[in-house]
């Protein structure tokens, strides 16, 4: 008799697609080992507890990265808080007024100030200056006066191509005891321009009676925008310079001038070179009539051997005739040796360019001013041209 063939183990044949439940019931037909199973329930348990502990660690990191913003606050204001250091302090306060747009778009000047009853002088010390509010670079020079002297003023050399220049220079001025109180010093800077007029950066007015004489001061201080230069309502001439070690000529050209007072008529300029404190060699200008601005144009030259060159100075003194028919000088300038600012600039540029005219603006000063200044002042050795 045959055998009849379990229905279970009848293989299902190519093609046709498995039943629900055959997969199961191919599970449950293999006989497994019992260490397989063993290391099975080990394989899970040991994936369970990996996906436990990773989602501790990451629970742990997330936790510290928003404790670690809070401790690194507390530390700064701590720090902060303990610091009585100035020079530590004052940048942050610094920042937080030019962020506001505050009084440093101006810039700032540091300067240092003393009183001497003896000699009853003010002392001022040009420093620096920094963060000057220019359009691009600038060629600064700082303008210091008092006050209580009318025209007296003193200018600083001209620093090309920075908003930070340092200065390092030191005036006087005359100041009685009772005038202090009521005394202002007024700093200017200034951007120097050869062929225009110099365009104000910012300008400092110190009420001196706020200070404290028997101590020197240095302190920073604001620069506030710039006003009226007074200085420059007298007037401003223009001329040019050429010296000739070779043959010893130095070329004088009055061009033009320019802001004269429009109740003067008739102008004209006389150009005084000076030896040794006394006039040596004078000559003049045509008059112009009618006109404030008046064009000149007109060249003078003088022989002054190489010899001769540190000792002389030079005065050009405009002069005006008015409706009495009466000559009286509005101003002057003074350049050689015994100058300052910008007079002594052209005359040493004059020197160190050789054989090239040199042309440049200047202001006018009053007339006591240049002669106290050549009475007064040394005089200042330049370096002058190999002949």
């Amino acid at each position: 008799m045959g055998h009849l063939s379990d229905p279970q183990s009848t293989p299902t044949p190519a093609g046709t697609t498995a039943m629900p439940g055959l997969i199961p019931d191919l599970v449950s037909g293999i006989l497994w080992p019992h260490w397989a199973l063993i290391v099975a329930a080990l394989a899970a348990g040991v994936l369970a507890v990996s996906c436990l502990l990773c989602a501790i660690c990451c629970c742990c990191q997330r936790c510290r990265h928003r404790k670690k913003p809070q401790d690194k606050v507390a530390m700064g204001l701590g720090s902060v808080c303990s610091s009585t250091t100035t020079h530590l302090v004052q940048p942050d306060v610094e920042n937080v007024d030019s962020s506001l747009g505050g009084p440093r778009q101006w810039g700032r000047i540091q300067l240092s100030l003393e009183y001497g009853f003896g000699s009853q002088e003010i002392r001022v010390g040009l420093k620096q200056a920094a963060d000057l509010r220019a359009k691009g670079m600038a060629d600064p020079y700082a303008r210091v006066s008092v006050s209580t002297q009318a025209g007296r003023r003193h200018e600083t050399k001209v620093h090309h191509g920075t908003l930070c220049p340092v200065f390092e220079e030191t005036c006087s001025f005359h100041v009685l005891p009772a005038e202090l109180p009521s005394a202002t010093l007024k700093v200017q800077v200034l951007d120097f321009k050869r062929f225009s007029e110099h365009e104000p950066l910012g300008e400092l007015c110190l009420p001196l009676g706020t200070l404290d004489p028997q101590h020197v001061m240095e302190h920073w201080y604001q620069l506030g925008p710039p006003g009226t230069n007074e200085a420059e309502q007298m007037g401003e001439l223009c001329l040019s310079l050429r010296y000739v070690p070779s043959s010893g000529c130095l070329t004088v050209v009055v061009l033009e001038a320019r802001g004269l007072s429009s109740e003067l008529a008739e102008p004209y300029v006389k150009v005084q070179l000076m030896l040794n404190q006394k006039k040596w060699k004078k000559k003049k200008t045509s008059t112009k009539k009618g006109t404030t601005a008046p064009y000149f144009n007109e060249a003078f030259t003088f022989l002054v051997p190489f010899s001769q060159v540190q000792n002389v100075d030079l005065v050009l003194a405009v002069w005006v005739r008015g409706l009495q028919l009466r000559a009286e000088p509005l101003g002057k300038v003074l350049l050689g040796p015994r100058a300052s600012g910008q007079p002594l600039q052209h005359w040493a540029d004059m020197l160190a360019h050789a054989r090239r005219p040199i042309t440049q603006w200047h202001c006018l000063q009053p007339s006591k001013e240049v002669d106290r200044i050549l009475a007064l002042q040394p005089r200042l050795r330049l370096p002058v041209p190999r002949p």
